[in-house]
């Protein structure tokens, strides 16, 4: 039994273009991805400050100069006191030395540089479709290790340092990185053809 044209072109109106998934949906999903890491990698250097609360300060390195500024009043006070004493130096909780950690090589800001130029040559690899499942397991893990920052800053916005300001953003900060791992782990996962045995979508 024969349909009219008119019947069949309107039956061909239903689903004009297929739609899109498979090769061209994850291109697209990687191509977001990639444009939010540059985005991100060019904040890091035009607003630095922007990071500083989420690098934990156990992963900073003490720069010997930072130490003498912050230890050169006292020794004014003594020199306008009087001599200095001499004998063994005091110990107390002032005192206690500290084992630094062993991840704490670079400063803050050196952090917030290397974590740019990474998302930087993320965004690169992430649109390379040979490169792509690599780049999105570094991506997932940096993303995961970037959970310790978050943690961190959240819970010294709630110390006794922190502002009201600073824990609403590090609120809002800490659970969106879930659906950004989550989405660069999709990216490892190999494009699947949209078309069914058929031939058809």
């Amino acid at each position: 039994m024969s349909f009219p044209r008119s019947v069949r072109a309107a039956k061909g109106l239903s689903a004009p273009y297929p739609p899109l998934q498979g090769p061209a949906l994850q291109h697209l999903s990687a191509a977001a991805m990639g444009a939010l890491l540059l985005a991100s990698a060019g904040k890091h250097f035009r607003d630095p400050g922007f990071y500083r609360d989420v690098v934990p300060a156990y992963l900073c390195r003490q720069d010997p100069a930072t130490d003498t500024a912050q230890t050169s009043p006292a020794r004014t006070d003594t020199a306008q006191s009087g001599p200095a004493q001499t004998g063994p130096a005091k110990t107390g909780p002032a005192n206690i030395a500290f084992a630094p950690h062993p991840l704490a090589v670079l400063s803050r800001d050196e952090w917030i540089a290397v974590s740019g130029l990474l998302e930087l040559a993320a965004a690169v690899g992430i649109l390379l479709p040979p490169t792509r499942r690599l780049t999105a397991t570094a991506v997932t893990a940096m993303f995961t290790a970037f959970l310790a920052g978050h943690i961190d800053a959240l819970v010294r916005a709630y110390g006794p340092h922190g502002t009201l300001r600073r824990r609403k953003v590090h609120a809002v900060r800490l659970p969106l990185q879930a659906p950004l791992i989550l989405w660069a782990w999709s990216l490892r996962k190999p494009a699947v053809g949209g078309r069914s045995r058929g031939g058809r979508w």
